[in-house]
């Protein structure tokens, strides 16, 4: 049976304004504003079936020209969309950024999506969505209802779930959730709330010693945390496999959709049946391509992947299954 991902999550309108010289909050800033696809169950979808996995989309989305924009442009890169259900309004979250000169997040506003649509889908057909894929990936933070049902079904079906968070609020309330994913990623901010710890009291050895420790009291399979320029670090309960992977240097033009990217590379990786170190390599240079990008998507990812002799090997073992 050929892999395929099962992605749960928001699609979202990104306002972003781009601060064409030092960003002043309190006055005035010259720079560009562009509208982006976004959202983090939408950013991973794109970014894993361009990563070459077949790919089914679950979400929500708004009946109007811009709806239609999106969903347009996930069909033409080639996700399964019979999963989303549109509505005349509030399908969509819209997410107003502000990016400094320097191309990094200097503030936000985000209005989510009415999830109780959301949820209506995934009591109606979370068992069909769930069977019709290998792999569940998950935004954590949609609701608890949401979260658990996804994770029951998937426990029953033996499918792996692999989580990202997106405003941490259900995950801090109802930690006993992570015990049921095979990998969980999140940033260094995000992580300090999780672990109680601040990290820049511990060092790189030090952090690597709490995450295991949380990893263990948890009972995840897996959890990464991404340090930003610093890189990344991991563990991997089943083999106890622990470790730190350093950033690909790239001159950096919008931060935003970074997160997303690593998320997706790594899951591919593992999704690919590759070691949790490896798996991490894959995330680390899809984020980079991915800064390099005004979108949340690396909009030339297919065409980077064949020049990178790493996912060549990826891609060469891909069509071997589909010839196979």
């Amino acid at each position: 049976m050929i892999s395929s991902v099962a992605v749960i999550g928001t699609i979202f309108m990104d306002c972003k304004g781009f601060a064409s010289q030092k960003y002043n909050a309190l006055g005035r800033n010259l720079g560009n504003i562009q509208f982006v696809h976004g959202g983090v169950g939408r950013n991973v979808a794109e970014n894993l079936v361009n990563l070459q996995l077949p790919v089914l989309f679950v979400s929500t989305f708004d009946k109007t020209a811009i709806g239609t924009e999106v969903i347009e442009r996930l069909e033409k890169a080639g996700l399964d969309t019979k999963f989303l259900t549109g509505t005349e309004t509030h399908g969509m979250g819209m997410w107003l950024a502000v990016l400094d000169h320097d191309g990094n997040l200097a503030g936000s506003i985000s209005q989510m999506p009415n999830l109780a649509i959301l949820e209506e889908v995934i009591s109606r057909k979370g068992q069909e969505i769930v069977t019709e894929s290998t792999h569940i990936v998950l935004e954590l933070d949609l609701n608890e209802r949401i979260t658990r049902r996804v994770l029951s079904l998937a426990k029953a079906s033996g499918r792996p779930v692999y989580g990202i968070p997106g405003n941490l609020d259900v995950i801090l309330k109802n930690q006993d959730i992570l015990a049921d994913l095979a990998c969980f990623i999140c940033n260094d901010i995000e992580a300090e709330r999780l672990l109680g710890v601040r990290f820049d009291d511990l060092g790189m050895e030090g952090l690597q010693k709490e995450l295991a420790r949380f990893v263990e009291q948890t009972g995840m399979g897996s959890m990464v945390i991404t340090l930003g320029s610093k890189g990344s670090v991991y563990y991997a309960s089943q083999d106890k496999e622990s470790g730190y992977q350093p950033i690909f240097p790239v001159d950096l033009v919008d931060s935003s959709g970074a997160g997303d990217a690593f998320f997706s590379g790594t899951v591919m990786g593992l999704v690919r049946n590759r070691s949790l170190n490896q798996a991490v390599v894959y995330g680390t240079k899809v984020a980079a391509w991915t800064i390099q990008c005004h979108e949340n998507n690396c909009l030339d990812l297919a065409s980077r992947m064949e020049k990178d002799e790493l996912f060549c090997h990826v891609i060469a073992r891909q069509q071997e299954k589909y010839v196979g």
